[in-house]
This record gives structure tokens, C-alpha cells and sequence, in this order.
């Protein structure tokens, strides 16, 4: 890896929590997308909205999947009451539209994702991907952690709601 993606990956886990980055540090076999996330409280908001939307199964089936997946602190930027509303089943379509926005088919690092410029989501929209000297953005999310391991592929941590 040469400098310039050492440079990028520091950049992007600057101010990153160490919940999060336990989980890519652990000795233990990691367990499914949804068991990491459900592991790690910055991703309470996201595990409900998951489970809202009957994607549980989905994300603990084999893949390999990469999710680009926003904390909580992301869903709390969403204006007043966005999020209880998606939760409604009323909204079931809107809020699994919007999280396989966040779903990428396939097994993809960090080391593969600085070299795209987009990638196709399970939602059918691309999300674009710019990589540069303050770091690595997916639209206008900013990546703050990478390539945390999960038994069915990877999860790379997010500061927006990515939204199609």
C-alpha cells in the first residue's frame, strides 16, 4: 500500500470511536453484519431500522455484502421526526429503498474503494465515490472507519444518511 492510502485510511479513522474500532481489531471470528452492528451501540439507529425494514435476514445470509453504514450521530443530522417516521410500517418501501442505498453486493475494502469512483448499491442507484487528501467520501458522507470485519463481508462506518 503506498503512502497515499496510508494517508487516507489515518485520515479517515481520525476522531472514529473505539467501539468501532474494536470490532476491526478483534481475535474472535466476527459474526454477521447485523450481530457487528447489533454489537456496537453507535449503530442502535441503524440495527432498528434494519429490523424496521425485514432486512435482518438479508444481512445475515452469506453475501459477501459491504455496508457503508451511518452511527447514530448520522441519523440524528435526518430533520426532527425523519426517523420515527421511516420506522412506521407505513414506510417500509422508503426506509429499505434507503438502507440498500447503503449496500454494496460483494466483498469491498478500503484498499478496493479509494480506487473507485462509484459503486452499484442492492437499490439499484450508484453512489459516488471521491477519494482524496482529507479523505474518503461516499456522496456527501464522510468515512470515518473501514474495512471492520464481518463473517459475510465488511462495513466501512459513515457520518451521513446516504439518501437516493
Amino acid at each position: 500500500m503506498n503512502v497515499f492510502k496510508h494517508a487516507l485510511f489515518a485520515i479517515a479513522l481520525a476522531g472514529v470511536s473505539s467501539a468501532a474500532l474494536a470490532h476491526n481489531h478483534e481475535k474472535k471470528e466476527a459474526g454477521t453484519i447485523v450481530a457487528v452492528a447489533a454489537g456496537n451501540p453507535d449503530f442502535s439507529t441503524l440495527v432498528a431500522a434494519v429490523k424496521a425494514a425485514g432486512l435482518v435476514d438479508t444481512l445475515n445470509s452469506a453475501g459477501p455484502f459491504t455496508v457503508f453504514a451511518p452511527t447514530n450521530a448520522a441519523f440524528a443530522k435526518l430533520p426532527a421526526g425523519t426517523v420515527e417516521s421511516l420506522l412506521k410500517p407505513e414506510n417500509k418501501a422508503k426506509l429499505t429503498a434507503i438502507l440498500t442505498y447503503h449496500v454494496v453486493a460483494g466483498k469491498v475494502t478500503a484498499a478496493d474503494v479509494v480506487k473507485l469512483k462509484s459503486a452499484d448499491t442492492v437499490n439499484g442507484k450508484a453512489v459516488k465515490i471521491t477519494a482524496g487528501h482529507h479523505g474518503v467520501k461516499v456522496n456527501d458522507a464522510n468515512v470515518t472507519a473501514t474495512d471492520i470485519k464481518a463473517s459475510n463481508g465488511v462495513i466501512h462506518v459513515i457520518d451521513t444518511v446516504l439518501i437516493p
